[in-house]
């Protein structure tokens, strides 16, 4: 079981717990392929998902692996919920939790959310992403998928290459491999990246093909040309030009490294099409393990025990 009550990041929870999720994952993601893709294992369990900012993925993941789990899972569409009258965050949680439900899954576009919502409710946090913080899950299926495609974290050298400064998910990697003793590059156009980087220990450069020489795992960010203001960028053609993944540039990696993206990806910036389509390319991996690390985290956080639980 978790430590604390909620999951709000990788930075303060221990590496035993990251590997009690990436363990209880892999019997997940054996559901996942069965022709019947549930269990009765959260049966009477309820859940909610709250998402303050636009969401594909990592809503319908969570919404999906409650519903293989037997959860039953609420969705809150806040934009025609009563937060658009002037209801406070907390109220609204309050008001579902006396409803019954035991877990939020919140996304919020302030840092620090979540985590204010887990001081002022009883219910179970799961940070969804908040602000320029954190995406924890994310860095979990992430750890998760290097480590069934390469195996031990701690012999990799992982570059995460592009919009470090705008990217809870870099943050989320970087604050769980480190702990496994991953070799972590970062690689961006000085603009970029974040003051002092360095001291989350990882190595910093702003030329990518330093950065990509040798390396096991590139992690392809995506360029978040939402939340910039204007003139952190000539152009983003530019930007593909010295800083996108390109075929010529997947020369510079290992032979076997693999190529990765959170999504949703801008084609043709950050990474070109055919780099997508490479055999060594695990994106659309990703998003099955995905279900199968949120599984687990539902499990774990919502009463599973052991793996005796599970089916």
């Amino acid at each position: 079981m978790l430590k604390y009550k909620d999951l709000l990041g990788l930075r303060n929870i221990t590496k035993e717990e990251i590997d009690e999720i990436l363990e209880t994952a892999i019997p997940m993601k054996d559901i996942i392929k069965r022709d019947i893709k549930k269990v009765p294992t959260l049966r009477g369990k309820s859940m909610a998902t709250l998402f303050f900012e636009n969401s594909t993925r990592t809503k319908s993941s969570f919404e999906i692996a409650a519903k293989y789990l037997s959860a039953d899972c609420t969705n809150l569409a806040v934009s025609t919920s009563s937060v658009q009258k002037g209801e406070t965050l907390i109220d609204t949680a309050k008001t579902l939790e006396v409803m019954g439900i035991e877990l939020f899954v919140m996304r919020h576009g302030a840092s620090g959310a979540p985590h204010f919502l887990g001081r002022n409710t009883k219910a179970r946090i799961v940070n969804a992403g908040d602000g320029m913080n954190e995406h924890p899950t994310q860095g979990l299926l992430d750890m998760y998928t290097m480590k069934d495609k390469k195996g031990d974290l701690s012999n990799l050298t992982v570059t995460i290459l592009g919009d470090v400064a705008h990217s809870r998910v870099a943050r989320s990697n970087i604050w769980g491999l480190i702990k496994y003793g991953t070799k972590v590059r970062v690689v961006a156009p000085e603009t970029l990246i974040p003051v002092e980087l360095q001291k989350m220990g990882v190595e910093v450069y702003t030329d990518v093909d330093k950065a990509l020489k040798g390396t096991d795992v590139v992690n392809v960010l995506r360029l978040q040309k939402e939340r910039q203001s204007s003139g952190l960028l000539p152009s983003l053609s530019e930007y593909n030009k010295f800083w996108g993944l390109t075929e010529k540039r997947l020369e510079l990696l290992n032979s076997d490294a693999i190529i990765m993206h959170p999504g949703p990806m801008n084609r043709g910036v950050e990474i070109m099409p055919e780099v997508y389509e490479n055999p060594n390319s695990v994106v659309d991996e990703q998003v099955t393990n995905g279900v199968a690390v949120r599984m687990a985290i539902l499990f774990l956080m919502m009463g599973g025990k052991g793996s005796e639980d599970i089916n």
